[in-house]
């Protein structure tokens, strides 16, 4: 098999593994509830999730909600008369982010308070769906978004200025659910998988008694379903983007020929008027302008979303000819990543990986292998 399919087929099936609606249906199977359940798929991989839980309830499911991204949901669900679909804005929230907080809080007045309900969280929850405190406003909230995002803000720091500023995140939504019995299972796109962190939290910290939760999927599961033939690295790729990506080809330059794996959640600090891409096009492209003519390395650099930044390309798998194959199309690999452009030469050397939705959200893998 030739290395860079190698490489892709080692992607996919690390996707595969953390996929939602296989997570969401076992997680449910080994659980063995069988009672009606009113389900609250919310995220990226929000359709995904509920696939699972819809596998295994059928019947049973009484209601749901589901709130995904923008283009992150097919028809199939919406024809059922007990489910609602709205589709939101991801990254950036907008109008739209803020009618499916109010769907969201009117959904929950309106179900029985004696039947139990299903939360099934993953990432994306965050700008997918909000309600705002008193004295916040959409534009002030897309401002202080994107300020964080420009300046490189990890989601941990992103997501504590989001519980502030919301009505329903850091558990506040509590106050919608009553008594009921409440379940979650989660899909974690943080460091250390934390619930808190995850979408906000809009269930966490947790307070009623009758209450259980659970992580379905994580980058770590992902990382061990590659694992089996390659080293998975014990170090979280965080922090400034080309810093990480030259550690990584160092590392691959001086070890024995192999597979490696790391996990990543890496920032990127945009200038004013940022070009194509999205953190891992900018990794991928960092790491091919340290690559040497003699250097039989390559590396795929992605998310597992399906998506990267505001692109619909997931990342990029690049070699030691990736940059004189960008040149070929008069295209410059230094001005590309210094103007937040890394999609526009990646597309012409060749390299973007796109995958279109994939049904989970465990942050960003990369994968180095060297010859």
């Amino acid at each position: 098999m030739k290395p860079r399919q190698t490489l892709l087929e080692l992607y996919a099936t690390g996707l595969a593994a953390v996929n939602g609606e296989q997570a969401v249906y076992h997680a449910l199977q080994a659980s063995g509830k069988r009672d009606p359940l009113h389900v609250i798929a919310i995220g990226k991989a929000a359709e995904a999730m509920f696939s699972g839980a819809w596998r295994y309830l059928h019947d049973k499911l009484a209601s749901a909600l589901l709130i995904t991204k923008h283009g992150h949901v097919s028809t199939a669900f919406a024809a059922l008369d007990n489910v609602q679909v709205i589709e939101s804005a991801h990254p950036v929230p907008d109008e739209s982010s803020l009618q499916a907080g109010l769907a969201l809080i009117t959904y929950l007045q309106n179900l029985p308070e004696d039947e139990a309900y299903l939360f099934l969280i993953s990432g994306g929850t965050s700008s997918l769906v909000e309600v705002l405190e008193e004295g916040w406003t959409l534009e002030r909230l897309q401002e202080t978004t994107q300020e964080l995002l420009a300046n490189g803000a990890s989601i941990h720091e992103i997501n504590t200025v989001r519980r502030s500023l919301s009505r329903i995140k850091g558990g506040k939504l509590w106050q919608y659910l009553g008594t009921c019995p409440v379940s979650c299972l989660l899909i974690s796109d943080v460091p250390d998988d934390d619930p808190a962190v995850i979408g906000s939290g809009l269930l966490f910290p947790a307070r009623p008694e009758n209450f259980d939760w659970q992580i379905v999927a994580s980058n770590q599961q992902m990382l061990a379903a590659m694992g089996e033939n390659a080293v998975i690295m014990p170090d979280f790729l965080e922090g400034n983007v080309e810093s990480a990506a030259q550690t990584c080809i160092e590392h691959l330059r001086n070890s024995d020929p192999g597979i490696y794996l790391w996990g990543a959640e890496t920032t990127v600090q945009l200038p004013a008027n940022p070009g194509r891409g999205g953190r891992n096009q900018h990794f991928a492209l960092a790491a091919a302008l340290q690559l040497r003519p003699d250097d039989n390395i390559l590396l795929l650099a992605a998310g597992t979303d399906g998506t990267d930044g505001v692109t619909e390309d997931a990342g990029a798998l690049v070699d030691n000819g990736t940059t004189q194959r960008g040149n070929y199309q008069n295209f410059d690999p230094v001005d590309c990543l210094q103007r937040a452009d890394a999609g526009t030469f990646l597309d012409a050397s060749g390299d973007l990986i796109h995958t279109g939705p994939t049904g989970t959200n465990v942050m960003d893998v990369i994968i180095g292998l060297k010859l």
